[in-house]
């Protein structure tokens, strides 16, 4: 092996060890942030599940902006990427105890089917009203 070779395999080693460690800190926080809300949630015994603190804290830190948005990215975009896998412990937990939820599985069905023909109808009213709002705005950009 030559030298500019080892060079090569050291630069690359280094990258990937500065990649895992931002990635391990960036993970770091999003646990310490949900550790908090966890806590506040316990200790305050409010019906709020802690991990919903959590993204509300979260979502306040960066808000003003005392997390900065690459403070957590690498790591946030990873756990959209891979959110369908979190999905998979409640449908086998549905899938186990599918007889106790048998008899009442045609008003979820219906429940979920209307909440989510209500969710389309209201983001299509509210798409509207925005664009309605702002038209004028994007006129006026567009003519200067």
């Amino acid at each position: 092996m030559k030298f500019s070779e080892k060079r090569v395999n050291w630069y690359a080693e280094s990258l990937f060890l500065e990649y895992t460690m931002k990635l391990y800190v960036q993970l770091m926080i999003l646990f310490v942030i949900s550790l908090i809300g966890e806590g506040i949630s316990t200790l305050l015994h409010l019906p709020i599940p802690g991990s919903i603190i959590g993204l509300i804290i979260l979502f306040l830190a960066l808000q003003f902006k005392w997390l900065r948005v690459r403070h957590v990215n690498m790591v946030g975009n990873f756990l959209l990427a891979n959110m369908t896998i979190l999905f998979l412990p409640p449908a086998v937990g549905i899938m186990e105890k599918f007889d106790v939820i048998a008899p009442y599985l045609l008003p979820i069905v219906l429940i979920v089917f209307f909440a989510a023909v209500i969710n389309i109808i209201l983001i299509a009213l509210v798409v509207q009203f925005i664009k309605k709002r702002y038209e004028g705005d994007y006129e006026e950009r567009g003519a200067k």
